[in-house]
């Protein structure tokens, strides 16, 4: 059992800066493939990027791509997404989620969730 807590949302203009972290409970993090999700109001859930249980892989979501960067850090069980150049349709609530089937897009994969911390990003 995983229990995930996400922080450092809120509200920054475009063009800024953020990073969300996400502290998982536990002693089997490193075990886990992390993720990031986010849902717009009206919006399916969708990925946003995912590392494997190393750190030494990583995958993107093409619109976050060159924008984003995920990275963990096993020894403090925590999952961070570091969000630059921030655009209005980056608002959403994140959500992280570890799995332990890879490294996957589909949200079914993923085994436990956080509870999200909201991004709004004003233009």
């Amino acid at each position: 059992q995983v229990q995930l807590v996400e922080s450092g949302g809120k509200l920054v203009q475009a063009g800024g800066s953020l990073r969300l972290s996400c502290a998982a409970s536990g002693r089997t993090f490193s075990t886990y493939t992390m993720a990031w999700f986010r849902q717009a109001p009206g919006k399916e859930r969708e990925f946003v990027a995912a590392i494997s249980r190393s750190g030494g892989s990583t995958y993107y979501a093409d619109s976050v791509k060159d924008r984003f960067t995920i990275s963990r850090d096993n020894a403090r069980n925590t999952v961070y997404v570091q969000m630059n150049s921030l655009k209005p349709e980056d608002t959403a609530l994140y959500f992280c989620a570890a799995g332990t089937a890879g490294i996957w897009v589909r949200k079914d994969r993923y085994d436990y969730w956080g509870q999200g911390t909201q991004v709004t990003v004003s233009s």
